[in-house]
């Protein structure tokens, strides 16, 4: 399905129900199946990547292929997760998730005393594994290749019969999503401790002595609506609901990046309202390390081109093995605009010229990635036609994406 987005007169002041956070969503249901616990989950993400791995959880029992489709998150925590489970799994996904890879992860596992084959290409999926009781113990990891390895094996560390001291070796790239899943892991009666590069998870069973559990709603959802406020004339709002003011979420942080672009954020019960208060007026070259919230840095780079505001934004190297190799998708959909932005495996530069023209017809191609589709989607309030291909691929972490959209005015024609 391909949309073709229609630039409004001016942006409805909507309200919008925000989907569950999809990285809570994940952690929690992990620590659920694991525990056994009595519990209901309210405001469960109804991503795709959320659904694959409820499903999986639900099955795992019964059923020995398992198949998460695109997502990477489900691939690392279930290969965490089913080393712990008596059976025989074979764990897999799309040919896009076979070549992301797994091998830092099952090293570990396998060290830890886990039954790990590759079924095919060592180092990636798909995984075949045999579940049973792990001792756990003393492991290190390298830290700038995927914090969600980490958060897999700290996860399900509680039930390692002597826990986990886990070393963590270099640079740790998106640091916030692992003090997320120990902020978590908290709530259930994990003892966890971190210090310096150390991360010790005792031997201690989850445990909860509440009936449900809210998840918060997802900020990197919330980033597309700043780049849209952002891009907005001054006056403009919209509420966003079940976002809280203390988030445990590192793309949280878009309450202070969109400061830049003079995007105001006032917290009311549990939700917030954004208000385009000032005009932007950032730095001449605005620069930002997203080594910690890399999910927001394609929306950023967005806001960035719409605004005509040069910037140089470093820490993007795990952008590099996401659903696609988003630095070079953001290069080659930037380049239809008449853009050319600089590249490294880590970082994206820009430097606006006076001729910039942003009136002409683009159709961005989104490479089976979500946040492609979306993080563009803003720009439709300042090019003359904008369409985005694939457009169903939100259904990963945002299946409403479209129809919020059009809460606020921006219209879409389904193309063929």
């Amino acid at each position: 399905m391909n949309l073709e987005l229609h630039k409004p007169s001016k942006l409805i002041s909507a309200e919008i129900n925000l989907p569950g956070s999809k990285s809570i969503s994940n952690r929690v249901l992990i620590i659920k199946a694991l525990s056994n616990l009595d519990f209901t989950i309210q405001n469960l993400s109804d991503s795709d990547d959320t659904q694959h791995l409820n499903k999986a959880l639900e099955n795992h029992s019964t059923s020995s292929l398992i198949d998460v489709g695109h997502a990477g998150t489900d691939m690392r925590f279930l290969t965490a997760f089913l080393s712990l489970q008596k059976g025989n799994y074979e764990l897999t996904g799309s040919d896009r998730l076979q070549q992301r890879p797994v091998k830092d992860l099952v090293d570990v596992l396998v060290g830890l005393g886990a039954d790990i084959i590759y079924n095919k290409e060592e180092g990636f999926p798909p995984l075949m594994i045999k579940g049973k009781s792990l001792e756990g113990g003393f492991a290190e990891i390298n830290g700038n290749v995927s914090s969600q390895f980490i958060t897999a094996l700290l996860l399900v560390a509680p039930y390692f019969k002597n826990g986990l001291v886990l070393t963590i070796q270099g640079e740790l790239v998106s640091k916030s999503y692992v003090t997320m899943t120990i902020a978590i892991m908290k709530e259930f009666g994990a003892n966890v401790s971190w210090s310096g590069s150390k991360i010790t998870v005792a031997p201690q069973q989850y445990a909860y002595d509440k009936k449900q559990y809210l998840v918060e709603s997802d900020w990197s959802a919330a980033s597309y609506y700043y780049s849209l406020i952002a891009l907005s004339p001054i006056n403009t709002r919209i509420t966003l609901n079940g976002l809280f003011r203390n988030s445990v979420q590192g793309d949280a942080v878009c309450e202070t990046n969109y400061q830049w672009f003079g995007v105001n954020t006032k917290y009311s019960d549990l939700k917030i309202i954004l208000t385009k208060s000032d005009s932007p007026n950032p730095k001449s070259v605005l620069e930002y390390n997203f080594l910690e919230c890399p999910d927001v840095a394609q929306t950023l780079v967005c806001t960035c081109i719409g605004l005509k505001f040069s910037f140089y934004f470093t820490g993007l190297q795990t952008l590099k093995v996401k659903e696609t190799d988003r630095i070079i998708a953001l290069k080659n959909e930037i380049q239809k605009m008449g853009i050319d932005i600089e590249v490294t495996n880590h970082s994206i530069k820009w430097t606006n010229t006076s001729s910039l023209n942003l009136t002409n017809a683009i159709s961005i191609s989104t490479y089976k990635d979500h946040r492609m589709a979306m993080s563009f989607a803003p720009l439709c309030l300042v090019l003359n036609n904008l369409k985005i291909e694939d457009a169903e691929v939100v259904t990963k972490s945002y299946p409403l994406f479209w129809k919020h959209l059009k809460k606020m005015g921006i219209n879409s024609i389904e193309l063929s």
